[in-house]
């Protein structure tokens, strides 16, 4: 029996290269993987065009389109991208911002309001700190570049929210260098925090506040799933397990050959410290795959989307994913 073609889009992560590389093959599929390791151009294709078979996929986006009934993809329960944002938090130092709650009644610069990584930061800003995300003021564009962050095709907001487009001619980053913005936060650090800016992060320590926040809350904050075309999976329910089987063999590939310290895989000079402690705090695995080993985030994120006003309700994760046979 011939393989079914599929058409992949995705970064080239190192928990999917075997799956690029050929080492790891999917059951019954042949996977044509496109790298784009710009995440917002698939993103943007699968908003418009619902473009490919499978796709790395905005968590944020599957979720709202999933709760309008518009969406033309299933997920199942693989983690192309994750990251704890606390360290991509940035205020001007004249803003008088020196915990969170000073961000109240302040100007904040933001890619997408309802991009993933933002909806996290928000999420924590809120749960953590007792931030009134209500007296936030959100101007909206490209952190280092002038414009608009890609192209999206984003569902409405359930309730209006005080939103003002970048139309300056500069980028997020300049404005907040000038303080003409009091913060910004998002998927990258303004340019202008090197070279003794105005520019400082809110959480300086950063990797110890993100650490001590995992190990309080066993959140570590998914920025996109795995998206199988609706259709495809209705015709042939195989591919989901199958893909799901093949990203779990190739993650676990990767974990392995990083985890051999015969010579850095990785350009990390102290990779072995890291290693270390991610044997003390993800107990092995930084990274797993599944629904139940990741409930606490996901519940996290269905929450913050309430709140925020991208979903009229808080979605069911176990309504978010197909079935599969679940394995880290």
């Amino acid at each position: 029996m011939s393989k079914l073609n599929l058409s992949f889009a995705c970064g080239l992560y190192d928990r999917m290269l075997p799956l690029y590389t050929g080492d790891v093959r999917p059951e019954g599929i042949d996977l044509n993987y496109i790298v784009l390791d710009a995440p917002r151009e698939i993103f943007d294709r699968l908003g418009a065009r619902s473009e490919f078979d499978v796709a790395e996929m905005s968590c944020s986006e599957f979720v709202a389109r999933t709760a309008m009934g518009k969406c033309d993809y299933v997920a199942i329960p693989v983690f192309a991208s994750r990251m704890f944002r606390h360290g991509l938090v940035t205020v001007n130092k004249s803003a008088g911002i020196v915990k969170p709650k000073d961000l109240e009644g302040k100007r904040i610069g933001v890619p997408l309001y309802t991009m993933t990584a933002a909806i996290y930061i928000k999420g924590f800003l809120q749960h953590d700190y007792g931030v009134d995300l209500s007296k936030l003021y959100w101007v909206q564009g490209a952190i280092n570049l002038a414009g608009g962050h890609g192209s999206p095709s984003i569902m409405p907001l359930v309730k209006s929210v005080p939103i003002e487009i970048n139309q300056s001619g500069r980028t997020l980053g300049d404005l907040l260098e000038a303080g003409e913005i009091d913060a910004v936060m998002g998927t990258s650090l303004p340019a202008a925090i090197k070279g003794g800016s105005n520019v400082q992060r809110l959480f300086p320590d950063f990797r110890a506040v993100e650490k001590d926040y995992y190990k309080r809350t066993k959140i570590f904050p998914i920025m996109h799933l795995i998206a199988i075309r609706r259709s495809l999976h209705e015709q042939y329910p195989f591919i989901a397990s199958s893909l799901y089987k093949a990203f779990c063999d190739a993650k676990n590939l990767s974990l392995a050959k990083m985890k051999t310290l015969v010579s850095l895989r990785y350009m990390l000079p102290w990779l072995a410290d890291d290693l270390d402690e991610i044997d003390d705090v993800f107990g092995g695995d930084p990274w797993p795959y599944g629904v139940e080993a990741n409930r606490e985030t996901l519940e996290a994120l269905v929450t913050y989307l309430h709140d925020q006003f991208i979903t009229s309700e808080k979605m069911k994760v176990d309504d978010l994913f197909v079935g599969v046979l679940e394995r880290h």
